[in-house]
């Protein structure tokens, strides 16, 4: 089980704002520059129109109403009216100008970061939870949008604001302006001081929401262990700790927002108090009409609208600073195994693979492949042998280049795999594993792997090659029958079936076989055999701990201990030879005789 502090590193905020980081942000706005030019210029005229009402309210009270003239007033009302529906339809388009430009945003940058996901190694991931990395994808993507569709602009939208009511104050009267910003320090305290506990808050609220989220996600996926050793009741009340924690920060953080808001009327009903006071006394003198108090009215009120939106955008910049950073991280992170761009002009592959002198560890000098050396020739059938922790996988991760190698050279067909585009090498390398993973969809979906070079016809005739049309029989959709998440629906073997069926269907030109029928039962194990033979007859083959059917008829046995190649020969010149392939033998073939004696595995 992970510990709460695994998810500290995730949720540290940094600052509010980074230029750096905002303007690698604002590169992803460029393609959309026209967009976001009118998405301001929009902003501009709303802004500007609402601005407008208060000079309207002031000329209609000064000349219609104080004068008690009716004259013209039907006008100014229209007027009035008409800035009002103009505002509704210029923010109509705001929102819809900006939803769109967040959109835009958010879609490029989400394809850019899968993107950059699949181009990395292997190696990457063992370091990486898989959750990690889908919080970048999703999360923290979703973040974003908000920023370019909330954030940058409506703060621009809000910073215009500001200056033309600050300006229409000013030219109103700038001694009540004056009184006006008196509240502007004590309003700046506030703000300053929620924006420290709101940091605080939102902080601990991500916190608690990771956990609840990599507790839920834990344990729903190991319900089987927790169902199996009834652990129902303690997972709960672990769940409702976690969870009570989380009620408390949203509490906490909703606490300050409360505060916030009303201290913040406050303020604005104090400034509106003095500006009646003295705006009261100044038209008693005549120095002050009563369409202009009106109209400084409207003003102050609206000046507290862009601060109060001003807060909240803080929250959302801050969230985007963090957001970015982590994934910018990510995408500078340079894939280890690089393609070369250049193209081989010989796009065919026989099948010699060469392996000289190579030497492979996961992390500095742990060595796992000691200075191995081995040839496999165009349709040879190599077997690779050995204990627990020998290399074999270690060997074929290599092959794939999903690692590189420290040391040595591995060649196909005279070229360094190194020098072989990566598509390439991979199209002609065919891998079944024994821990077969399934996609939803259906029976096409997981063979065909969306390539729409396999035809329907193409994929029925590897299902049935493999044994598994009497599967198909009983399926009322035939390939198009519906596979649940992972396979659930099928059976191991099953699923054994499906990845051979997927290898027939790629038709490499080597085949990998990783345990590939480790897990499954004899009656399904006679059906794989019978399709393995066509399946492997003139083909280069490689099959690592397989059924001893299978090895005994392997043209060579490749046995790998602590990583270093120890014995190599046929099946019974290495048991006529003895060493560490017969001991292997001996010991499987005990083992399977007190169970069933026709079913040996050397390992």
């Amino acid at each position: 089980m992970s510990s709460d502090n695994s998810y500290h590193d995730e949720e540290v905020l940094g600052r509010a704002y980074d230029s750096r980081l905002m303007k690698r942000l604002l590169s992803y706005m460029k393609p959309y520059r026209l967009v976001v030019a009118l998405a301001v210029l929009i902003i501009f005229f709303a802004s500007a129109a609402q601005i407008s009402l208060a000079f309207i309210t002031k000329y209609g009270i000064d000349e219609y109403v104080e004068k008690q003239v009716s004259d013209g007033f039907l006008a100014v009302a229209l007027m009035y009216l008409a800035v009002i529906v103009g505002i509704a339809l210029l923010t109509f388009a705001q929102v819809i100008t900006t939803a769109w430009l967040g959109q835009k945003v958010q879609h490029d940058l989400r394809t850019q970061v899968f993107r950059h996901l699949q181009k990395l190694h292997l190696g990457f991931y063992d370091k990486n939870p898989v959750g990690r990395m889908v919080t970048r994808v999703t999360n923290d993507v979703n973040t974003l949008n908000e920023m370019f569709s909330s954030g940058v602009v409506a703060i621009i939208g809000d910073l215009f604001m500001l200056t033309l009511i600050i300006g229409g104050m000013l030219y109103l009267n700038w001694q009540l302006a004056l009184i006006t910003f008196i509240s502007l320090p004590f309003l700046f305290i506030v703000t300053f001081v929620f924006r420290a506990r709101a940091r605080d808050a939102y902080r601990e609220v991500r916190l608690k929401l990771a956990r609840l989220n990599a507790f839920v996600q834990e344990h729903l996926t190991g319900m089987t262990l927790v169902q199996l050793f009834t652990r129902e009741k303690e997972t709960e009340i672990k769940c409702c700790e976690i969870n009570t924690d989380l009620r408390t920060a949203h509490h906490r953080s909703v606490t300050y927002y409360a505060l916030f808001y009303p201290t913040v009327e406050i303020i604005g009903a104090i400034s509106i108090g003095l500006l009646l006071y003295y705006g009261g006394l100044r038209i008693e003198q005549n120095l002050f009409t009563f369409g202009e108090l009106v109209a400084f009215i409207y003003l102050v009120e609206r000046f507290y609208i862009p601060i109060r939106d001003l807060s909240e955008k803080y929250n959302i910049l801050q969230a985007s600073m963090a957001s970015s950073e982590r994934i910018f991280q990510l995408l500078d992170t340079e894939p280890a195994i690089s393609s070369p761009d250049n193209r081989i002009a010989n796009q065919s592959v026989n099948g010699r693979i060469e392996l000289k002198n190579i030497w492979f560890a996961y992390n500095n000098d742990d060595w796992v492949l000691k200075d191995v050396s081995l040839i496999v020739e165009p349709g040879e059938r190599v077997a690779i042998v050995g204990a627990t922790g020998a290399g074999k996988t270690s060997l074929i991760s290599l092959l794939y280049r999903f690692y590189d190698y420290q040391k040595g050279t591995i060649r196909l067909d005279g070229v360094d795999l190194k020098e072989i585009p990566l598509d390439l090498l991979r199209a002609n390398l065919g891998l079944v594993l024994q821990d077969v993973f399934m996609f939803t969809g259906d029976f096409a979906t997981n063979v065909r792997l969306r390539n729409k070079d396999i035809t329907d016809k193409e994929i029925e005739t590897a299902l049935k090659r493999v044994g598994f049309d009497r599967f198909l029989r009983s399926s009322r959709n035939g390939i198009y029958t519906e596979v649940k998440e992972r396979g659930a629906t099928l059976s191991t073997g099953q699923k054994q079936l499906l990845s051979f069926a997927r290898a027939l269907a790629f038709d490499p030109a080597i085949l990998i076989l990783d345990e590939a029928t480790s897990s499954v039962d004899s009656e399904t194990e006679t059906l794989i055999q019978k399709a393995l033979e066509e399946l492997l007859c003139n083909r280069t083959s490689i099959v690592i701990a397989h059924r001893l059917s299978t090895i005994e008829s392997a043209d060579k046995i490749v046995v790998l201990h602590h990583g270093e190649v120890r014995q190599v020969g046929r099946h019974a010149d290495l048991l006529k030879e003895g060493g560490i392939y017969r001991t292997l033998y001996e010991m499987q073939y005990k083992a399977d005789d007190r169970s069933h004696p026709t079913e040996g595995v050397v390992r």
